[in-house]
């Protein structure tokens, strides 16, 4: 099996660490307790002032205990299952380790340029640095000249595109109604509390929009890149919108109104998770690229 050995190293190596990781961040405890910082705007920004996040903001560091609850309920069983049947010759196990790799190092590379710096900034360096690699890895490891043959003619690919493309532009114009309005009035985001930026946004519209975009036009016009990029992008959208209805529902236990995104999101992600069904279905044969 091409690079079985490193692939299962290195995701064995994001097992331990993302448990460590995960396990700090909802169970840690300590620190002055809520208190207050004033921002470089020059506004009270109230820390949650508790365990590993104690110096990120009130509303944001709930967010970031859901998502830990998230990666450790279902990120981490996912990519352990997964690699137990990639190992054992399964292209659905590759395509959902793939995937869930791509969650893993989307999730942690936030952590490391987002989160304030605390206690497990190596670790987020290696998280990081192991999910990188492995998913890289994964990709190389595909056989494109093949790839396509794998799936069934049952694959919806214009119903996986078209789920693509519209999520993206959703998300991206949620995003630009955020960022637009203060450049024009020369303010700046309420969002950005006491950050340096909008790191999620800013790589969402630079990197994974774009990316989505482009894996939905391929698959729809059956692009052997296509096969390759859309159905692992759909397993980690999936993941991701996961941790994202995690997050809201994280923000109301603490008394934030999160608008119409309580009825967006949760649809968003029960669709990816249909995606995700549709295209482990329709891989008809075991590992062979």
């Amino acid at each position: 099996m091409k690079y079985g050995k490193i692939i299962s190293t290195l995701v064995l190596c994001i097992v331990l660490l993302s448990i460590f990781a995960t396990t700090m961040g909802i169970f840690s405890s300590g620190g002055p307790g809520p208190n207050e910082f004033k921002s470089i705007h020059g506004d009270i920004i109230p820390l949650y002032g508790r365990g590993i996040y104690k110096h990120m903001s009130a509303p944001a560091a709930p967010q970031g205990i859901a998502q830990d609850f998230v990666t450790l309920i279902v990120g981490i069983p996912l990519l352990f299952i997964s690699l137990f049947l990639f190992r054992n010759g399964s292209m659905k196990g590759k395509i959902l380790l793939t995937g869930t790799l791509g969650y893993f190092l989307v999730t942690y590379l936030f952590y490391l340029v987002m989160g304030m710096y605390n206690e497990l900034f190596l670790i987020y360096v290696l998280l990081t640095l192991t999910s990188f690699y492995a998913f890289v890895i994964c990709l190389i490891s595909f056989n494109l000249e093949k790839l396509k043959s794998i799936f069934s003619d049952a694959l919806p690919v214009k119903f996986l595109g078209g789920f693509l493309i519209c999520n993206s532009f959703a998300i991206g114009f949620l995003w630009l109604s955020r960022v637009i309005p203060p450049l024009l009035n020369g303010t700046y985001p309420v969002e950005l509390e006491h950050y340096t930026t909008l790191i999620v946004q800013g790589l969402d519209l630079a990197i994974l929009l774009p990316a989505s975009i482009l894996s939905g036009v391929l698959i729809i016009i059956r692009n052997k890149y296509g096969y390759l990029f859309a159905p692992i992008y759909i397993v980690f959208l999936s993941i991701l919108m996961t941790a994202l209805t995690g997050k809201i529902i994280g923000q109301m236990l603490i008394g934030v109104d999160v608008g119409l995104v309580i009825y967006i999101i949760p649809t968003i992600n029960i669709v990816s998770w249909v995606c995700t069904i549709l295209v482990i279905k329709s891989v008809n044969i075991m590992l062979s690229v």
